[in-house]
């Protein structure tokens, strides 16, 4: 009999931080370490500085952007952000243009990397990402663990590796992923990582992405289902050779291609977002001089990288309109391409240069992706843009194709990263794989949210009930969308509602009536017919407008108890032994506790799992790898610890022994418990470029393991300045 017994401590805070900030200004008059002017930083030295540029029209965008790449742009607040050497700020000064350094930008672009105490992998300082190498190896042994799930496929070759006598270069690598064993006509998804070569948080989103498909396929019901039926293409690393630039610490964009600037110029190569060969060169939206961020190359479609790029997606995605500017791709297209950038938090549609004819349709789906991300969905781009990798996918083929700017910055710090830039666009990425079915239909239509099967296993013979959230509102807040309410859901059990010989299960409103635009429905599904085993049922929701959403999915087993296997035993308290009203978890299997005695069972099929018992008021505890036979019953018991206080504090009393660094003190500008709350800014704002702390007395947690922290905070952010 296996026991898991465990003690451990819990930090309660009930407080609140107030916040509201000034404008920020970079860097202090007179520092000693950064210049205050650009006049200063050029004196420097410094090749490249980050410039503030007062714009107050679209005109003055354009005119800037056609021959360099805004990293920023804000009508409203009157500027935009961008790096130039010392010609291109003379070049603003003649047009006219009020510049301003950004300093604090200009010192980080301009520092050498280092790496990190013990960091032996990723890009230096940036453990988060991987280099070029990294991503390469990965890409390579996930095809080789995942056979009949991923392919890894040489599509061309970099600059440098058709260059004669120069750098090695890189072969361009797509993974391919669907299930092998699946045949017919699939959707297809692209994904493609650093066409710019700054952009660090887009190839490391690609591999994760990739990485998540396959570590969740037969666990996940949703990925399981994609991968069956769809297939997904990543190009990890789309432009190696610059990566390699950026890398090292220079804001590299283009390609590195010798012919274009000198062949050992910092500037040199073309920018493969506008390279591409639909209306390339067209409309103002790129450069035509070699030494320009937005040189778009000799010829349409000169780059290798494009020419890869380019014949690769022409053979894998069906062509659902013709070469021009006016005719809409028909309903019943296929597929979605998305091009990872960063940084601004935008979804951008194609043309770069003009609206395009499926121009509802696409903004019905770019919001959709913005509800994932929180970005904002737009119609083209910032300023105008042509021979981009959008423009091209959708003007050629009629793909929903996309620009996604992700995240705050080109060199992006690894903590927003990890925290919410990569888990929400993996969302938006996994929206897009299902939706890649229908791009200009689906997002139209409700969400399935949460499908759940109860119970997770039946008997033969015994029914499952399936609940689950129908939702017509999940867009870009506030973009406009409209919404209208369900009209009715259905499920399929085991093939999926576009195959040959699914039959629908009507689902029914929970409360009785289809009226809103968000549903809670329900059916249940009989299994008197179904083998002993895994089953899928797959869920679609419609709305009043006739419009179907993508489909969702849940799994749920049939087992004969007398064949299955059992984790069974009691759930206490490591206290006093009393019994408890638990949940005992392995993977998607769960059950409750008998509060009475404590006693479970939970029966699953066999393998092998990570049991975890949670109970109120106690920490939960999880026993690893538990073994589950079919026919026998692995006992298993659990002893949970009580959580045991060690602060409590909702500053009603004073300062019960913090340490606050000026100007933290203690308000009643907002609470939460019930009058009092710490704040940073007494009264006002607080300085710019301010790092102050608020320390808690000393904890003893001696002999104690799992603490947990739990407060509550507030923040007051300024549009532009607070990330």
């Amino acid at each position: 009999m296996v026991r898991s017994v465990q003690r451990t401590a819990v930090v309660w805070l009930i407080a609140v931080a107030f916040a509201t900030a000034g404008s920020v200004v970079a860097v202090a008059a007179g520092s000693a370490s950064l210049p205050a002017t650009v006049d200063e930083a050029l004196a420097m030295g410094l090749e490249r500085v980050v410039v503030r540029v007062a714009v107050a029209q679209p005109a003055d965008v354009r005119a800037i952007a056609s021959w360099v790449e805004p990293w920023e742009v804000d009508l409203g607040a009157g500027f935009l952000i961008v790096d130039v050497d010392v010609l291109g700020y003379q070049r603003l000064l003649d047009l006219g243009f009020v510049v301003s350094l950004d300093a604090k930008r200009t010192e980080k672009y301009n520092r050498v990397l280092k790496a990190l105490p013990d960091q032996v992998e990723g890009i230096p300082g940036y453990p988060c990402y991987r280099t070029v190498e990294e991503t390469l190896a990965a890409g390579q042994a996930l095809a080789a663990a995942n056979p009949g799930l991923a392919e890894w496929l040489d599509i061309g070759d970099s600059w440098e590796k058709t260059a004669a006598g120069g750098l090695p270069g890189y072969d361009l690598r797509v993974l391919r992923l669907t299930n092998e064993s699946i045949g017919g006509d699939k959707p297809d998804l692209w994904v493609e990582g650093a066409i710019h070569a700054r952009e660090y948080t887009t190839a490391e989103t690609a591999t994760r992405f990739v990485e998540h498909l396959l570590a969740n396929y037969g666990v996940d019901p949703d990925i399981t289902w994609l991968l069956d039926y769809h297939e997904v293409h990543v190009l990890l690393q789309t432009n190696p050779d610059g990566r390699k630039h950026a890398e090292g610490g220079e804001s590299w964009r283009k390609n590195t291609n010798g012919t274009y600037c000198g062949t050992s110029s910092p500037y040199r190569g073309a920018d493969l977002n506008r390279n591409f060969d639909f209306y390339w060169g067209c409309c103002g939206g790129s450069s035509s001089d070699p030494c320009d961020e937005t040189f778009r190359g000799a010829s349409a479609g000169s780059e290798p990288e494009t020419q890869a790029i380019q014949t690769y997606v022409l053979a894998n995605f069906p062509d659902w309109r013709p070469d021009d500017l006016t005719t809409p791709a028909p309903p019943e297209t296929t597929g979605v391409f998305i091009d990872l950038h960063s940084y601004g938090g935008d979804v951008l549609t194609a043309f770069g240069f003009q609206d395009p004819p499926n121009a509802t349709q696409y903004m019905t789906l770019g919001r959709k992706l913005g509800y994932f991300n929180g970005y904002n969905a737009q119609l083209g781009s910032l300023y105008p843009v042509d021979g981009s990798t959008k423009d091209w996918a959708y003007g050629r083929l009629g793909t929903a194709a996309f620009t996604v700017e992700m995240g705050t910055d080109f060199f992006e710090e690894c903590a927003p990263f990890e925290s919410t830039i990569y888990p929400d666009n993996l969302e938006m990425l996994l929206y897009a794989a299902k939706a890649a079915r229908g791009p200009w239909r689906l997002p139209a239509g409700p969400d399935v949210v949460a499908p759940t099967p109860l119970p997770t296993i039946v008997a033969p013979g015994e029914p499952v009930t399936v609940n689950a959230t129908a939702n017509d509102t999940r867009y870009q807040a506030g973009a406009g969308e409209p919404t209208q309410p369900i009209a009715g859901a259905q499920l399929f059990v085991d093939i999926p509602p576009w195959s040959p010989g699914a039959t629908p299960i009507a689902m029914v409103a929970v409360d009785g009536q289809f009226n809103s635009t968000v549903e809670q429905v329900r059916a249940t599904v009989p299994t008197g017919g179904l083998g002993n085993g895994r089953h899928t049922v797959y869920l679609q929701a419609i709305d009043s407008a006739g419009s179907w959403g993508v489909v969702s999915a849940a799994f749920f087993w049939v087992l004969d108890p007398a064949q299955a296997a059992h984790i069974a035993g009691d759930v206490r308290s490591a206290a006093g032994g009393q019994p408890l009203a638990a949940t005992v978890t392995a993977g998607p299997f769960s059950t409750a506790s008998d509060p009475g005695d404590g006693s479970y069972d939970l029966m699953l099929p066999s393998g092998s799992y990570d049991v975890t018992a949670t109970a109120d008021g106690y920490a939960p505890f999880t026993a690893l790898n538990v073994p589950a036979v079919t026919g026998q019953t692995t006992p298993l018991d659990f002893y949970l610890a009580p959580y045991v206080q060690v602060l409590d504090d909702d500053v009603e009393s004073g300062n019960i022994g913090w340490t606050a660094q000026s100007p933290w003190a203690i308000t009643t500008e907002a609470s939460s418990s019930p009058t009092h709350s710490w704040t940073d800014s007494p009264g006002g704002v607080y300085a710019n470029n301010r790092n102050i702390s608020l320390t808690s007395p000393l904890l003893d947690l001696t002999g104690m393991t799992g603490a947990t922290l739990q407060f509550a905070h507030i923040y007051d952010l300024e549009t532009g300045y607070d990330y």
